[in-house]
This record gives C-alpha cells, structure tokens and sequence, in this order.
C-alpha cells in the first residue's frame, strides 16, 4: 500500500458531532471537502471516543491510555506522559503540531520538532493582552484582541446560544488561521523526512462563529429538529439536571440556558454550529489540495476524525461531559492510497484509541504493548477483522459501555445509571436501568465492564511502575515477558474485548 515510509496527516476537529457530513446522509450540511474525503476514504460509521471532554480524550488518544491509567480526566496534565508522536520521532519522522493539541502543560514538545499553537478561541490561561498562543499573538500584531468576556459585554449573549458569526477580517478568524498556517507550511517546507503533520482546528467547539458567508449557506434551510422529550432528564441520574443548571446559571463565557428556548431560537444555535463546520471545511478543502499539490497524498496515510461531539440542544442540553450518542459518537475517517480507488465503509465499533496503533503500524514501527487500543490497519487492506463487543469511554464518576444494541452508564458511587435500548429506543430518550426485565442484559454489561477494567488495568501496571519514576521510554524485555503470562501465552488485551 505504501512505499516506504508514509507521511501521516492527522486532522482532527473539536467538537464535531458524527452526523455532521452530508455524503454520510445528512443532507442539512454543506461539508464539499468531507464530502470529498468520505468518497476517498474507509468510513469508520461507529467511531466513538474514550473521552466525554476535550483534554480526556485527546489524552487517551495520543498516550493510547485510557484516563483510569493516565489520571487525565479534565484539565489534568498529560504532557509528562510518553505518547506515539515521541515514537514517531524517534523512528525519524518529523513531527510538526499546528493548531490545537490542548496538551497540558501547552508549551511543551510532546515529539514535535515544530509547533504552531492555538487553544480554544476564549482561551484566557496567560491572557497577556489577548495574546496566549499563537493565534492571539498573529491578532495583538494587528491591533485585534483575543474575544474574551464576551458575556459580560453583550447584554444579548444569553439570548445568542452561543452562536456568533464573526465580525473581523476573515484572516483573523481562529481556523482560518490555522488552515492557513498549515497551508503555508506544507507549500515552504523542504525536509527530506516521512511527515507527521497533525493539524488540530478549534471549530466547532463554541461558541459557534462562523464566517458570516458559511452562516449564510444555512440561512433558509429547514435544521434537524432535537431529539428529546418532556419530562426525560428527572427520570435520569442526578447529574443530567445539574448539568442543565450549572451551565444556565454560571456566570461564564461557555453559559449557555437552553431552558424554554423555542424551536427557532434552537434551529438558529444550530445553523451557526453548521456553518462553523463549514469554515472548516473549506480550509480542509485547500489543505488537501496544497498537500496534492506537493505530492506528499500520494504516499500519505490521512487521518480525520473529532476528539468529541455536541448535544446542541438534544435532550435540552447543550456541550460535552455526558455520554449520549451525539457527544461520544464522533466521525472517522481513514484515506490510504488504496482507498482513493477503493473507497468503503464499516458500521464495526471502534475507538479512537485505535489510532495511534494504526499510525504506528502504518509506519513500521513496533506498537509499545502499554497502548490500549487495536490497529484498523485491517480495514485499510480490505480484510474484516473480528468485531469488538464493546467500547468504552470515561469522564470522572462515570464510564460509558456500548455494544451494538444497547448502551450502559455506570456512576461510580451511586446506585442511578442509564441503560438504553438501542435498537428500541436510537435516540436514549427512556432510562431503562431499574426496569426488572432488562436485569440480565445490565449484569451482562456491568460484567463487560468489570473485564475491561480489570485487564486494562492489569496490562498496564509495568507503565504505571514506570510512571511513578516519572520516566518511559522503551519496555525492557523482562516487561514483554511479564506481560505474556507465566506460561507465555499471550494475555487478552483490552482492545480485544
């Protein structure tokens, strides 16, 4: 499939929701270039991620660690970590980083040898004037400030979900930016060296700003009504309500009160949403074309997914942290010189800790036996692997399990969780947790998860010892060993349940 070496393009959004690519069948988008990718590419339809929050998830991918072994739920630091970039490095790639990475602490290598930072847009941790990372910097250079506080300034903002089109010159808009910093690099860059190339946009994370011409390609078109029903959230654990009420009532830039809001205000929230989307698509469409051009696609292993979804008003919410469909169902998409001619799709489970076993697969270079997920590569060569059972994704004081058919959430601590039909009931819309007749197929799955647990956990002690020596580099061959069983028969990874 490849020669030699291949470049690795990695694209990731924020936020991004899994039905949010009209050649997937949602017509309400106008996304050309996923479009574009999705006919050039193996289409992962059931593609899920093992974090609910953007720092969580993107942790687990690069380490290949699940957030139970790393302790990287939120805002934790994770950048002391090893991750798959520094084995890529150490295989020769040159690994370049523009855009968002929301490493923790930021400003560090993490294997890349050149980056060109931005966090999220109303990032405020060194608010030096509205600079922070590079973005704000390219911004205070021409007199624009980072837009910070808008909260306490738009005495509208609460009645604007979120959704506000941009306003400054197009260059200045956070994604534009990013797509042309990696425009810019692709087009001047002289190495000799495979290339790692993750380009991280911001967008659609919110608050929803698209370029007032990508609002404008969803100003008369009908948007996808919510998925929700009355009365749902008080029959759920605890924390669904919470959530409503802490981010109606928390006095910061994220609030969002979707409380009584009608379907039009819901559908306008939604169309900025889109078009953000949509302004990143289109820089997406000209990064591909500048990577055409320079003839890296031809031996490239291109890579596009999201580190999460977006309720955007199902079940009356709004944002990340819980484990309905819409947050943790994300897309992924996978396009190989074969798959150009060959173009498919499976509708198999799989994680995006499957990543970083595929990259270094791809790459030739040995999968370290800490990382938790398995390779696709199998997909990419037109084989049909063994399907996994379950997936599995984690956010604090609770950890999602999603078979095929039904969906379960454990809350560490208490007895309420949620359980949903899924052939029944797509949209989990009826708690089916305390319900007598679904027993068995909740011991069945709380049983799946104690597994999972017990052999991720275990297949990570030698990193964990390693850890606590603040230092991982290689295994030694007497963890291989331990890691294979007394007998040396091969002990069940956690990718495999």
């Amino acid at each position: 499939m490849f020669e030699n070496k291949p470049h690795i393009i990695f694209v990731i959004t924020d936020q991004q929701r899994f039905d949010t690519i009209r050649a997937w069948g949602y017509d309400h988008m106008v996304t050309p270039t996923l479009d574009r990718l999705a006919r050039e590419s193996v289409s992962f339809r059931q593609a899920y991620s093992p974090g609910a929050t953007c720092v969580a998830s993107r942790a687990a991918i690069f380490t290949g660690m699940y957030p139970h072994t790393t302790g990287v739920y939120s805002f934790d630091h994770w950048a002391n970590h090893r991750n798959w970039v520094q084995d890529l490095a150490d295989a020769g790639y040159y690994c370049v980083n523009i855009g968002k990475m929301h490493l923790t602490p930021r400003d560090v290598p993490a294997g890349f040898h050149e980056r060109v930072i931005v966090e999220n847009p109303t990032n405020k941790a060194l608010d030096n004037g509205g600079a922070d990372d590079d973005w704000g910097r390219y911004m205070t250079f021409h007199g624009i400030r980072r837009p910070n506080d808008r909260n306490k300034t738009d005495p509208e903002w609460l009645d604007k979900c979120q959704g506000v089109v941009w306003r400054e010159e197009e260059r200045f808009h956070s994604d534009v930016f990013i797509g042309n910093s990696a425009l810019n690099w692709i087009r001047n860059h002289r190495g000799d060296k495979p290339l790692f190339l993750q380009i991280g946009f911001t967008g659609p994370h919110e608050p929803w700003d698209p370029l007032p011409r990508h609002l404008d390609l969803y100003r008369n078109k009908a948007m996808p009504p919510s998925v929700k029903r009355e009365g749902e959230l008080a029959e759920k654990p605890p924390q669904h309500l919470a959530h409503l009420d802490m981010h109606a009532t928390t006095d910061h830039e994220s609030q969002i009160d979707l409380r009584g809001r009608t379907a039009d205000e819901l559908a306008e929230m939604k169309r900025h949403y889109y078009g953000n989307i949509s302004t990143v698509d289109e820089k997406l469409g000209e990064i591909l074309d500048a990577l055409q051009e320079r003839g890296y696609l031809s031996n490239s292993l291109l890579i596009f997914c999201s580190d999460h979804g977006e309720l955007l008003g199902d079940h009356g919410l709004a944002y990340k942290w819980l484990m309905y469909d819409p947050i943790v169902h994300i897309p992924l998409m996978i396009r190989t010189p074969q798959s150009v001619h060959q173009p498919s799709e499976t509708r198999d489970l799989v994680s995006l800790m499957d990543l970083g076993p595929t990259i270094l697969n791809a790459a030739g270079i040995p999968v370290p036996t800490y990382l938790e997920g398995r390779s696709l590569m199998p997909y990419l060569n037109g084989e049909t692997p063994a399907p996994r059972k379950c997936v599995f994704c984690e956010d604090n004081y609770q950890i999602m399990t999603r078979s095929k058919t039904h969906k379960m959430v454990y809350y560490i601590g208490q007895a309420e969780g949620e359980l949903y039909d899924l052939h029944a009931d797509p949209g989990e819309l009826w708690n089916i947790w305390d319900k007598p007749e679904c027993a068995a197929v909740k011991s069945e799955m709380l049983a799946d998860l104690l597994a999972w647990m017990a052999t991720s956990n275990y297949y990570n002690a030698g990193y964990k010892r390693q850890r606590d020596k603040q230092y991982l580099m290689r295994w030694p061959a007497q963890n291989n060993a331990y890691l294979h069983g007394r007998k040396g028969q091969p002990k069940p990874r956690t990718a495999d349940l």
